[in-house]
């Protein structure tokens, strides 16, 4: 029997160590591919110009408009999705913390709008954009996407506001202090580096995602100055460029995708910052 034990114990080591491996070398497969077809394409140039007429077939520009437009839909969905996400998520780790059932159908309806996928919010979002006379434009796009990030914003921030004993709860409530106060004065701050890791990962999942803005945010050679113009993004930029036949344009698109995946990838190695200093500061009872 030992022996048995011993021997499934170095079979699932060995596997798990495997599968770590195949997924590591995945993403190092990824980020090389994209950073050898990409980096000969970058330039100053291409960074700080919009597109010039032509641009997708190979004349001058760049895709300044894509990288700004990113910025701007990306950060107002993550900052509207934060506004909603954190008094949802703190209301049902301190207000519903006695009624399981509850939170738990709360969380389960989240984790489904979590799985729905993205162009599914594209869809609603058109069919919405429609029916109110609505065009395509930032605003149009920022909301959409807000709606795509919100269940990953709250199901980010209350596994984090799970981690916070109940002792805390407790005590703050036994010293007079209402819920509300405990709520934004204690569980709050003592989550400020664990929520600030939920925003980044909603910010990353904002900036990259293509499907839910296709039909929302349109596309414009030009930077918004308004929340009724449409704007560029780079997933969309990216796409329109691989769908050229011309191979400069081709290399173009790998460049936008090098400036993309850098984008996520400080915004991944924040996180996981923010992340271990909210394991530091963390108050254990």
């Amino acid at each position: 029997m030992i022996q048995k034990k011993e021997f499934e114990e170095k079979f699932f080591r060995v596997l798990m160590f495997f599968s770590t491996l195949i997924i590591a070398a995945a993403l190092i497969f990824i980020i090389f591919s994209v950073l050898y077809k990409g980096l000969p394409s970058i330039s100053w140039e291409m960074l700080t110009q919009v597109p010039e007429g032509g641009f997708y077939f190979g004349r001058e520009g760049g895709i300044l408009n894509a990288i700004v437009g990113s910025l701007y839909l990306s950060t107002g969905a993550t900052v509207m999705s934060f506004l909603v996400g954190l008094p949802l998520a703190l209301y049902m780790n301190v207000h519903l913390v006695r009624y399981g059932k509850l939170v738990n159908t709360i969380r389960f309806i989240l984790d489904l709008l979590w799985g729905v996928p993205s162009i599914v919010y594209g869809a609603f979002g058109f069919a919405v954009m429609t029916y109110f006379g609505i065009r395509v434009s930032l605003l149009a796009g920022t909301i959409t996407v807000t709606l795509f990030v919100i269940p990953i914003m709250v199901r980010a921030m209350d596994e984090i506001l799970k981690s916070v004993p109940v002792g805390l709860l407790e005590s703050s409530l036994s010293l007079g202090s209402t819920r509300a106060e405990t709520a934004y004065k204690v569980f709050f701050r003592q989550c400020l580096p664990g929520l600030s890791t939920a925003v980044l990962l909603s910010f990353g999942r904002a900036i990259g995602d293509a499907a839910s803005i296709l039909f929302t945010a349109g596309f414009t050679d030009y930077i918004p100055t308004s929340p009724d113009q449409p704007v560029a993004t780079l997933p969309l930029s990216i796409f329109f460029q691989l769908s050229s036949p011309i191979p400069q344009v081709q290399e173009r698109a790998y460049a936008s995708a090098v400036v993309l995946v850098i984008i996520i990838l400080v915004t991944s190695i924040l996180s996981r910052m923010f992340s271990h200093r909210y394991q530091k500061n963390k108050i254990n009872f």
